[in-house]
């Protein structure tokens, strides 16, 4: 007899949900809006997924599930899984609830391997992460709540060193680049003066930032050497979590998967993801890079379904259902 689950992939822009039949069928499926518990308090945030899973429910007619297995953005320490999974408990949309950081829904995804899912995910997209697991159940992750747990880079934070540098080639305290002229003009501004004006009055709103991303890209890609040397950093970034990652899991020695998601890193800008590649050869010559394009919701279903110890064939009648 097998079991239902409820898989939840929530991330910071929108949330997906899906319903998983006892035999692998997927019944119900929803997307919702965005979870920010950091931002709107639990409750909120909780009413957020809750809108998506009512959906999802009554595509599939159901009530409830036998395991909620949910992924979740901004669950970034094991107390805020703690307190997430209370708050989904609440609900009753399952028997059990397993609440995990939503870089495992991408690892999870990523590794091809259902019988014995092991391996690293470095995920970078808004900000940056990694998370890695065995098929004994130990992981390891970081805090990831950016530069007060250590953390360099991602989108949001290559956007911000980009604008530090052409701040400082435009008023003289800083070397010339070509992101002074790059940057502004993306917005239709002729000088870093006006987009600073503009991002500090509103006028231009400050999730507007994360658009610098590929223009910084694209001036690394002509040449540019702050650019590039800030895209090369990114890579160094990624290739030290995953380095450690590896490390604390006992895998440096062994073929191990290393997967690369996220908008950022899942755009295959060659520069960073050669470099990442390069790097890797020498710091976990054993390690086998890919980028993930499996959708995360997937991730969360197949924790679910090793949570309730389904058998392969579950495991690939939910992957192929995504395929």
């Amino acid at each position: 007899m097998g079991m239902t689950v409820l898989a939840i992939d929530a991330g910071n822009s929108k949330t997906d949900v899906a319903v998983v039949a006892a035999d692998g069928t997927v019944v119900g499926a929803a997307r919702g809006g965005g979870f920010q518990p950091h931002r709107a308090n639990v409750t909120p945030a909780v009413n957020v997924l809750a809108e998506a899973v009512d959906r999802a429910f009554a595509q599939a007619g159901v009530g409830a599930v036998d395991h909620v297995s949910a992924c979740l953005a901004n669950a970034d320490l094991p107390v805020e899984e703690r307190e997430l999974a209370a708050a989904l408990t609440t609900r009753r949309w399952g028997s059990r609830v397993d609440v995990r950081n939503d870089t495992f829904a991408v690892l999870r995804a990523g590794l091809l391997e259902d019988a014995e899912p092991r391996g690293v995910a470095v995920v970078c997209g808004a900000g940056v992460n990694c998370a890695g697991m065995l098929p004994d159940g130990r992981t390891a992750r970081f805090p990831a709540i950016g530069r007060l747990s250590g953390d360099w880079g991602g989108g949001g934070g290559l956007a911000e060193e980009a604008i530090w540098f052409a701040a400082r080639a435009e008023d003289g305290r800083g070397g010339p680049t070509a992101l002074m002229h790059a940057l502004p003009a993306h917005f239709g501004l002729d000088s870093m003066y006006a987009l600073i004006e503009a991002l500090h009055l509103g006028h231009i709103p400050a999730l507007r930032r994360h658009e610098l991303t590929p223009v910084l890209f694209a001036t690394a890609a002509a040449g540019d050497p702050v650019a590039r040397s800030l895209v090369e950093r990114m890579a160094d970034e990624v290739v030290a979590m995953a380095t450690v990652a590896l490390r604390r899991l006992d895998l440096l020695e062994e073929a191990a998967p290393v997967l690369l998601g996220g908008s950022v890193l899942a755009a295959q800008h060659p520069q960073l993801n050669d470099r990442i590649r390069t790097l890797l050869s020498t710091q976990a010559p054993h390690a086998i890079p890919r980028v993930v394009t499996e959708r995360p919701v997937l991730g969360a279903a197949l924790l679910g379904l090793d949570a309730v110890g389904a058998p392969p064939e579950i495991h690939a009648r939910v992957r192929a259902y995504y395929a």
